[in-house]
């Protein structure tokens, strides 16, 4: 097969890891993405204060499934996302360790090498991940379906937001390698140890994942929070729910129009609001992923294995014939 062993192995355990984690944060990220979209000027009264005014808000109304407005095409985007790019970081990180002839990767070149994974992943999936948002901040129970959400608009508006995406590529990138950096000393001993006729990679324990990946996405996202909140207000600017009357901000769509609507009705700190409730989702949601992908990554490094050798034999005795 034409296809990178380890590689896939690492894009399927990913993408598995982060399916799991966005059903089961969902409600979560919902109440997170609507709080961050609204913006208000100081004077004014805000709908939510916090994202649990949000959840209260479906409860009352009783519209707590609406929570999971958008979930099957955020799960769709997860999915499609996560696999592309952990296959290609795994391939382009054993690409330069082949290459140099080194033995672990550095700091810069790991940073290089996730920026650019990240890069090609947004450019594919950017418009699952606008339509994604503009679901979460429709009014609860009014969410429409991801082809008439994706149809409303022009394409160019379905990639509303992929500058911006492309830059927050450096979120991830940060993430994984202090990630990558944290699990490689930690692995150290237990490598030492390791029987050499076992060729299956190494993984962490549940426990030690989840911990590396908080830490490493809690770094990461508070160095890129205030363009997470310029990409919110970006995606879901033609949202009625969000409190947006900026004319120049719906008909702009640019970062800059964004970013001068935040600092005139809510300042400097504008620019971090909601970024405990960003950290809380991301930190518990990149935990359970890295938790998954580490725990079942020997798992499909096994039934990749055994596919391989059962196709490659199959396609031998089919030549033979």
């Amino acid at each position: 097969m034409g296809f990178d062993l380890e590689s896939l192995t690492d894009a399927t355990s990913g993408a598995i890891g982060s399916l799991v984690s966005t059903t089961i944060l969902y409600p979560l990220d919902t109440c997170k993405t609507k709080y961050q979209a609204e913006l208000a000027a100081k004077h004014q009264r805000r709908k939510y204060r916090n994202i649990a005014d949000v959840f209260w808000e479906a409860v009352s109304t009783g519209r707590v499934l609406s929570l999971y407005q958008g979930l099957g095409t955020k799960n769709l985007q997860s999915f499609i996302s996560s696999f592309i790019y952990f296959y290609e970081y795994s391939l382009l990180r054993r690409l330069y360790l082949e290459k140099t002839g080194k033995k672990t990767i550095g700091t810069k070149a790991n940073l290089i090498v996730a920026a650019a994974a990240g890069a090609c992943t947004v450019i594919l999936t950017q418009p699952l991940d606008t339509a994604a948002s503009r679901m979460q901040t429709s009014a609860f129970g009014k969410s429409k379906g991801l082809w008439e959400t994706l149809s409303e608009g022009t394409w160019s508006e379905a990639f509303d937001g992929l500058g911006i995406s492309i830059l927050l590529t450096s979120n991830p990138a940060i993430q994984y390698t202090a990630f990558d950096q944290l699990k490689q000393r930690l692995l150290q001993k237990k490598l030492s140890i390791k029987s050499v006729t076992d060729s299956s990679p190494e993984s962490l324990s549940a426990f030690s994942a989840f911990v590396l990946g908080a830490v490493s996405k809690c770094f990461a996202t508070c160095i890129t929070y205030p363009a997470i909140r310029c990409k919110v207000m970006l995606q879901s600017a033609d949202s009625d729910e969000n409190g947006i009357t900026d004319i120049e901000l719906r008909n702009k769509r640019t970062v800059s129009a964004v970013a001068s609507a935040i600092w005139k009705k809510e300042g400097f700190w504008g620019f971090f609001k909601g970024l405990g409730a960003q950290n809380l989702k991301t930190i518990l949601s990149s935990a359970l992923l890295l938790m998954v992908k580490e725990k079942i990554a020997k798992t499909a490094w096994v039934l990749i294995l055994a596919l391989t050798r059962y196709f490659s034999g199959k396609h031998a005795r089919l030549k033979s014939v």
